[in-house]
């Protein structure tokens, strides 16, 4: 007999959360309302014995647990939580942390708040009136806490105008939002545990509501908060700012600027170093230095995710030879402007220098940095499971 198809499916990802599988699961049972169909999908991270444990816990449980284990932890826990999505078979997705500082009592209540106002994203925050952070464990993390909702929300005014927490692990979503938005451009591609920020800001979810909730103590295990971590962060919202090519030319334009520092930096050394060496070779070997910055900033930063067009070293040439072709170009280009169009200097500079930007922007973004339409991250087939819904079903909650 085919099994029915679940209401909701709970995606948990986890990293050595061993000691805290058996209570999350007893809470998530207990929680379930009558006649609603629930299943439990780990996208697992761990190098310890979690793995034995959740096989030993599902054989129990009133409702499927689905366990996938990955050998890459590529994306981090944002990663695992988008492989979570590909094998949730629900319209309703809720994520939810394995450490028991997100109440598993809460993940129907985030659903009844989506069915009733019709939202595509239901966050449980930490912040919206009524709740309470007092979990997060003393005043540092607080601080990061709060000073990353507040960076990411001056970077992404719109897209999170609607959220008081949106660095909140613990949300309902829609499938139709994720479906939209692993068709659009190159779908989800999370780096570190954020994910619903990814969400908000890439899916543009139709209509966002919260829920307030007391953001509690980890039950067992180690915190997943990290310095790395924190770098993975600024990272990841660097690379969501620069999705839009205008906000790319920007960046591009600032980082371009900031190389003079080294540039000048070594020219300097080089003509206290070595007084009897010429400036123009003295300028050339500092320009490169300005290009290895700017290269190494753009490269991790700004075009982390099309990286895999082309080799490190390719690419670092290429880069270097469009900038060096860039000092070249500008002089007789603003030479020729002089002469031929009759402009003075300082306006032909500016000209000259606006054009050989922006063709060094589009040699690099579109060419060197292409984005390959189509390579979304797609649903990934797990043999046995079942296929996903296409239809909403009806509210489960009644």
């Amino acid at each position: 007999m085919t099994a029915l198809p679940a209401h909701v499916s709970i995606v948990v990802p986890t990293f050595n959360e061993a000691d805290n599988i058996h209570a999350l699961l007893t809470r998530i049972a207990a929680a379930v309302p009558d006649g609603v169909r629930a299943e439990v999908v780990f996208a697992d991270d761990s190098t310890d014995h979690t793995c034995a444990v959740i096989e030993e816990e599902a054989a129990h449980c009133p409702f499927p647990v689905v366990l996938h284990h990955r050998t890459e932890p590529a994306g981090g826990l944002g990663g695992a939580v988008v492989e979570g999505f590909a094998r949730a078979t629900a319209p309703w997705i809720v994520v939810i942390d394995a450490d028991l500082q997100h109440p598993p009592e809460l993940v129907f209540e985030l659903i009844g708040r989506g069915e009733s106002t019709g939202a595509e994203l239901v966050v449980a925050s930490r912040y919206a009136a009524g709740g309470d952070h007092g979990g997060l464990a003393g005043g540092y993390r607080k601080l990061v806490s709060r000073s990353s909702t507040l960076l990411a929300k001056s970077l992404f005014p719109r897209a999170l105008s609607g959220l008081t927490d949106p660095m909140s692990g613990f949300f309902a979503v829609r499938r139709t939002a994720v479906d939209r938005a692993a068709r659009e451009d190159e779908g989800l591609q999370p780096l570190g545990y954020k994910i619903l920020l990814e969400l908000a800001v890439r899916c543009r979810p139709r209509g966002v509501a919260e829920v307030p909730y007391a953001f509690g103590e980890r039950h067992a295990g180690a915190s997943k908060s990290t310095a790395k971590e924190g770098m993975r962060f600024l990272r990841h919202l660097i690379t969501l700012r620069t999705a839009d090519p205008r906000a790319r030319a920007v960046v591009f334009g600032l980082i371009g600027l900031s190389g003079f520092v080294p540039n000048l930096a070594l020219l300097w050394l080089l003509t206290v170093a070595s007084p009897e060496l010429p400036y123009a070779p003295a300028e050339i070997i500092a320009n490169q230095a300005g290009l290895l910055w700017n290269f190494a900033l753009i490269d991790s930063f700004v075009y982390r995710n099309q990286r895999r067009h082309h080799r490190r070293t390719v690419r670092l040439l290429t880069f270097a030879a469009v900038g060096n072709a860039d000092l070249v170009a500008r002089i007789p280009l603003a030479a020729l402007l002089i002469a031929g169009a009759g402009m003075t200097a300082l306006p032909a500079t500016a000209l000259s220098m606006a054009i050989v930007f922006t063709a060094r922007f589009l040699v690099v973004d579109r060419w060197l940095y292409r984005r390959l339409r189509g390579r979304a991250t797609a649903p990934v087939a797990v043999p046995g499971a079942t296929e996903p819904v296409p239809e909403p079903v009806p509210d489960p909650l009644g």
